[in-house]
């Protein structure tokens, strides 16, 4: 596990980058959700960081591909636990926000924090199993790298 959280850093500062973005965009640039959410998502960013490490960590790391699913996985669930931790806190400061915006949560309508974590909980498990075929699919992908030195 420590590997794999070391090999993260990278992840881990982009995710910091663009959860930062999502909340300037919508509290403080107070750009519309429908405008900004597709420049910065964190869902979208996570998928391909996923294909990424995949092929990166199967031509360079000599992983296989349960390793490289198992990373993608933990980068999907790190990438949500910040998106349902962002939904709480909009909550909780009783704010608007990219994280509580109705359609983030496919709904035509604002959803109280019980739904709202319900909507999120699910979002983790999806998100976390997308990741990892995502994974799979760049160790598919890694095979096309040229070997290291």
């Amino acid at each position: 596990m420590a590997n794999y959280l070391r090999l993260s850093r990278l992840y881990l500062v982009l995710l910091a980058i663009v959860t930062v973005g999502r909340w300037y965009l919508g509290n403080v640039a107070h750009v519309p959700y429908a405008v900004g959410t597709d420049k910065l998502s964190i869902v979208i960013m996570t998928l391909f960081a996923s294909i990424f490490y995949g092929a990166f960590c199967r031509r360079w790391q000599g992983f296989g591909v349960l390793q490289a699913l198992t990373l993608a996985a933990l980068l999907g669930f790190m990438g949500q636990i910040v998106v349902f931790l962002s939904t709480v806190s909009s909550y909780a400061l009783g704010i608007e926000s990219y994280f509580n915006f109705p359609r983030a949560m496919n709904s035509d309508v604002p959803l109280s924090l019980g739904s709202a974590v319900g909507v999120r909980a699910g979002g983790m498990l999806g998100n976390t199993v997308g990741s990892a075929i995502a994974g799979m699919i760049g160790w598919l992908l890694g095979g096309l790298l040229p070997a290291g030195r």
